[in-house]
């Protein structure tokens, strides 16, 4: 992202965390400099100087602030590998990494540290240890499912990843001064066959339009929108079934429904959700990011959102899949792909079928791979991306891409055989969740920008075009596909 004053002062005023660690702000009149989420009270813009770095805004003069703590702020230079390993930890650690067969070792052979070295960087920069995080990210989940589910006491206990009721009660005990039962819970397992989670959102949020758009690209077998609920089957283990999604305008909440089997998996699929239908996004500061640009699209959709992607390595599939052809051949692709590779599960439900893994598409020969329709050199593309993901060399289900993870995995895939600057910035834009993507040679962007009786405008001046609308672009590309007549077809690459 290219750092100008006013650009950074719209990140300041939305203190979007996606954009932490990308730059600092001195604030003249206290001598102090923030990250970009810093809660003090923000300054006006004539107080704010904006600097590419913490080294750069102490050579300006400017001294840390204790409330944000910049050198925890994750950043490019070797200096803030530290607060990037105990972020990374600290994530894998809330998706369950220390849960059930889980241990602080293989956590920290993953991170290819020591577990001496890893603990000691999460008691530094976060002033826990790892187990104590742990538990803290436990009871997190079990307070979450006290207060929005009906399952019984022993349920909750194992969905929270607790290994044993003793420990939760004990766990409990220590955290709130007393036995969960004193929330007036049964300690009965429940009969219900499902749990209701609450997803808040900041308003508005243009449901309609972002159910509309996953309704065009939903794969057969996998996922459906009807009676204004998303659908998706979900297999976490051995563990498969149907999960649902609704919303409730009136509370600012989707309603997610889960089968009770699925309850393990609520740590896991809470962040996915709210990463599909963009729930973290703060709608009034991206409206008035967009407003001198593009005012009168933010005022006919409030509340648009950037969809996101349930399963990173199936969106960037679906991006290759989707490279000049429209939205229902795409889709028949992937329909086929799921047929032809996917899994069956027993559900009783028309959804039963699980997107194929890196590893299953990365073991197929390319002839099998191209007998789906497509052609050798696509195919080739999708085999090789999922011998990278299924290798780990690329990373596509981060649960918080910062700006050097982002660049350094839009680079990875730029390396790809097959993956050009539309797709990688596809794949960007809703796998990695980046709020200033943007498919610059897309040809809805440039039918969209046109004036006049144009077709479209060159991808050169789309790129111009679209520096007006930084530092959410990708807000900006999703305004201008829904503007069109019929958003019938897929974003095209130009290649």
């Amino acid at each position: 992202m290219q750092l100008t004053h006013e650009r950074a002062y719209k990140v300041l005023l939305a203190r979007d965390r996606r954009f932490d660690g990308l730059f600092f702000v001195g604030v003249t009149t206290t001598g102090v400099y923030c990250r970009p989420i810093c809660p003090a009270r923000t300054p006006g813009s004539s107080r704010c100087t904006f600097h590419a770095s913490a080294a750069l805004a102490e050579a300006a003069g400017f001294r840390a602030c204790f409330r944000c703590r910049p050198e925890l702020a994750p950043g490019y230079a070797s200096i803030d590998r530290v607060s990037r390993l105990a972020s990374e930890a600290s994530a894998r650690i809330e998706r369950g990494a220390l849960d059930g067969e889980g241990s602080l070792e293989s956590l920290a052979a993953d991170l290819a540290v020591s577990s001496r070295h890893l603990r000691r960087v999460l008691e530094k920069e976060l002033g826990v240890g790892p187990m104590d995080l742990a538990a803290s990210y436990r009871l997190a989940t079990a307070k979450r499912l006290l207060t929005d589910s009906d399952l019984g006491m022993s349920e909750i206990a194992f969905a929270s990843g607790f290994s044993s009721i003793r420990r939760f009660n004990d766990a409990f005990k220590k955290r709130f001064g007393g036995p969960p039962r004193r929330l007036g819970r049964s300690t009965a397992a429940s009969a219900s066959s499902s749990l209701t989670l609450r997803l808040p959102f900041r308003p508005p949020l243009a449901w309609d339009a972002l159910l509309g758009y996953l309704a065009r690209r939903a794969i057969p077998g996998l996922e459906r929108v009807e009676a204004n609920t998303w659908r998706r089957l979900v297999v976490e283990g051995e563990a498969a079934g149907v999960i649902e999604v609704r919303c409730d305008l009136e509370r600012n909440v989707l309603l997610a429904e889960i089968p009770t089997r699925l309850s393990r998996s609520v740590r896991t699929l809470v962040p996915r959700l709210r990463a599909l239908f963009d729930l973290d996004a703060q709608p009034t500061a991206i409206g008035a990011a967009l407003a001198s640009s593009l005012g009168h699209l933010v005022r006919r959709t409030p509340g648009l959102r950037v969809p996101g992607a349930f399963d990173g390595f199936e969106l960037a599939v679906r991006a290759i899949l989707g490279q000049q052809v429209s939205v229902v051949g795409a889709t028949t692709l992937a329909g086929r792909l799921l047929e032809r590779f996917g899994e069956t599960h027993e559900t009783n439900d028309a959804l039963h079928r699980s997107f194929p893994s890196a590893q299953r598409i990365a073991t197929t020969s390319l002839h099998e791979l191209a007998s789906i329709g497509l052609p050798g050199a696509r195919a080739a593309a999708i085999q090789n991306l999922a011998a990278r993901v299924a290798d780990g060399a690329i990373v596509l289900d981060a649960p918080l891409v910062h700006p050097q993870a982002m660049d350094e995995t839009v680079s990875l895939l730029l390396a790809q055989p097959g993956i050009g600057p539309w797709t990688a910035s596809y794949i960007a834009m809703r796998a990695l969740r980046w709020p200033d993507a943007f498919v610059a040679g897309d040809l809805g962007v440039r039918k969209a920008l046109a004036v006049g009786d144009a077709a479209a405008i060159s991808e050169h001046d789309a790129a111009v075009r679209g520096e007006q609308f930084r530092p959410y672009r990708a807000y900006a590309v999703l305004h201008l596909w829904h503007s069109l007549p019929s958003p019938t077809r897929h974003p095209r690459s130009p290649t």
